[in-house]
């Protein structure tokens, strides 16, 4: 039977049950990526689970967000990953190395394999030819160990590609167009595979900017063929011993086929405050410009760089304008350095920030009050940015690049600058001493722990009955940022108690008292949802902060996949409306109850809810399949490993 590419991954790498549409199936992970933020609890539950040693062929631990390090906290906790890699056979990353999925695709990823990160953009990996897939740190943490990872058999939809990207248009606009026809919700359960004839004419880390962003789609990951293109990025690599071919076979079959026609890709942008508000440059254009920043795991590759150097060669940045450059890995910036291409950026007056994500995720460089700020990042949620009325819109790094020389919003085919056709080198720069890679010597490294790293919560077994009342009742499209700050909030990241302080802190901030008080006095907490609950991070803190709070429910017209598996991973039950209608006629306040709520999620039935003010009997569908609600009703992965 003629098999697609994402079906040759998958079932080459299954080991648990049947290939069927929607049906959970365990595969073998190959390899494990980690970051800092969500790192340094990965391997804390690595060690609570008493796991001993590293089972995959690869696991690399990477300090890439949180490397300001103002107070100990993050440069404990840099030490305490490095010396916990050190002690179970994890290659380390240092700070200043890069941003994990751009230094992985250039130095570690394999096309067919599978790649299992705790960083929601792990998919960028599908641009080397990858099943590379975003999850919560303890699924994580179990893969390292030698774990299955459990997800859906996915519908596969094929982008189709014709054509060839004309000057001024490029691979951010390419994914930013995919937003705009999928949309950022409504796609769980799918992987995206992209083919077709246009597909040769992109690079590598193209095709990785688009994997990159199909997490804003909701989709699970998104694999581009393993061709000619990806074996000369992989020699360039001195790799080219880890290429394969990988392609689809003749009459493949596809859920869904959706043809893109790159010769018809114009400059987009991301309008405040969603990933999928997408409109054309040219609709934007004469908007004032405060800030540009350029980088981020989406758009910080060799070609990236060297374009915008290119445009800002002999031009200054407008003086109403603030320009901070990332570059995304040491590679990048070393050859930058060595090719003149750093001098232009300062002679311009750019600011080099380093080689990390923290423009991205608020902890730097934020915009002034109501500041616009174009970014060439993935994400442009409310406040995300650091500051809470900031305008960002999210743009490829030539929409950026020619925006900090006009001050304005500019549609880069009328400003009269010369398209710079920057192509990949024949040879990239390699030096790797900033890994430390797993030694017998290191194996007796003692592992360093600073006070502000607590041990993993567990939760309590599931309540036979729930008693839960509502503590806040939220809209559609809720991400992981609105209900777990980032940006300087991240330092906290191992320090449960205290960064659980601020749930939901942007949206109420009040939350976190009031649900602790209702936990003391034995009550159950709620949280009541509307669409595609828990977009965004794969920060797994969303869910293990609320748990600690007393979270035991949260009711949603639907969920997110990635934060929808880290809810049972921590014990709260993720139920969705039968009829959506219901979500209107609760209130916070409001007290949901249900006598059987252990046992009706434990036989897969439905849970019916009873609104204690109104009488309203709710139904609700707890979707799951058997090995979940062993986890659910446990209180949690944790307690459901090691039979606590």
């Amino acid at each position: 039977m003629a098999q697609n590419i994402v079906d040759k991954i998958l079932a080459s790498h299954l080991k648990e049950g049947e290939f069927i549409k929607g049906r959970e199936i365990g595969i073998r992970v190959d390899q494990t990526l980690t970051q800092d933020a969500t790192g340094t609890m990965a391997y804390l539950q690595f060690e609570a689970m008493g796991l001993k040693e590293i089972k995959t062929d690869l696991s690399v631990s990477y300090v890439d967000h949180n490397t300001v390090q103002v107070g100990f906290e993050n440069s404990d906790d840099h030490k305490y990953l490095q010396t916990v890699a050190a002690r179970y056979g994890v290659v380390y990353s240092r700070p200043g190395n890069g941003i994990c999925h751009q230094v992985h695709l250039e130095r570690f990823g394999k096309p067919g394999t599978t790649l299992l990160g705790s960083d929601s953009h792990t998919p960028t990996g599908g641009g080397i030819g990858q099943v590379a897939i975003g999850a919560g740190g303890l699924d994580v943490a179990v893969a390292m160990g030698g774990g299955l990872f459990y997800t859906a058999a996915p519908k596969v939809y094929l982008v189709k590609m014709s054509g060839e990207l004309g000057p001024w248009a490029t691979a951010k606009d390419v994914v930013l167009k995919m937003l705009e026809l999928l949309t950022t919700k409504g796609n769980v359960g799918v992987m995206l595979e992209y083919g077709g004839p246009g597909v040769k004419t992109l690079s590598v880390p193209q095709r990785a900017t688009i994997a990159n962003m199909g997490a804003e789609m909701g989709v699970t990951c998104s694999v581009f063929p393993s061709d000619n293109v990806t074996k000369r990025f992989m020699k360039a690599q001195g790799r080219e011993a880890d290429w394969t071919e990988l392609k689809a076979d003749r009459g493949a079959k596809y859920d869904r086929v959706i043809g893109l026609n790159l010769s018809a890709v114009e400059p987009m942008a991301a309008c405040p405050h969603s990933p999928g508000s997408v409109k054309p440059v040219s609709e934007l254009e004469g908007g004032p410009v405060d800030q540009v920043c350029i980088g981020s795991c989406t758009n910080s590759s060799y070609r990236d760089m060297f374009t915008v150097a290119e445009i800002m060669k002999g031009r200054k940045v407008a003086a109403s304008v603030s320009l901070g450059i990332a570059p995304g890995s040491r590679q990048v910036l070393q050859m930058m350095a060595r090719k003149g291409a750093l001098a232009n950026l300062l002679d311009s007056g750019a600011r080099i920030l380093e080689s990390a994500c923290g423009f991205c995720i608020g902890n730097h460089f934020s915009p002034k009050s109501g500041g616009v700020s174009l970014r060439t990042s993935n994400r442009n949620f409310e406040a995300r940015s650091g500051t809470a009325d900031a305008q960002v819109y999210l743009v490829s790094p030539e929409v950026a690049a020619v925006a900090a020389v006009t001050g304005k919003f500019t549609d880069p085919r009328k400003a009269g600058i010369p398209y710079p056709a920057v192509k990949e080198p024949g040879a990239f720069l390699v030096d790797d001493s900033m890994f430390i890679k797993p030694s017998a010597e290191l194996k007796g490294t003692e592992v360093f722990r600073g006070p502000n790293i607590g041990e993993p919560p567990k939760n309590d077994r599931m309540p036979e009955r729930l008693g839960g009342t509502v503590m806040i009742h939220v809209g559609d499209k809720i991400t992981t940022d609105h209900i777990m700050p980032a940006g300087a909030r991240l330092k906290y990241r191992s320090n449960v108690p205290k960064y659980a302080q601020y749930v939901f802190e942007n949206v109420d901030p009040t939350f976190h008292k009031r649900c602790l008080e209702n936990k003391a006095a034995g009550g159950h907490n709620v949280i009541v949802a509307g669409e595609s609950y828990g977009q965004g991070s794969s920060r797994e803190h969303a869910a293990m902060c609320p748990m600690y709070l007393g979270v035991k429910a949260v009711v949603a017209k639907s969920f997110e996949r990635i934060h929808a598996a880290n809810l049972i991973n921590f014990g709260i039950a993720p139920l969705t409306f039968k009829s959506p209608a219901d979500y209107d006629g609760i209130k916070a306040g409001d007290k949901l109850t249900c006598p059987d709520w252990r046992a009706a999620v434990a036989e897969g039935r439905p849970v019916l809810l009873k609104n204690e003010r109104t009488g309203a009997s709710i139904e609700c569908v707890c979707a799951l399949s058997g090995r979940q609600r062993a986890i659910l009703t446990a209180g949690g992965l944790l307690n459901h490993t090691t039979g606590k």
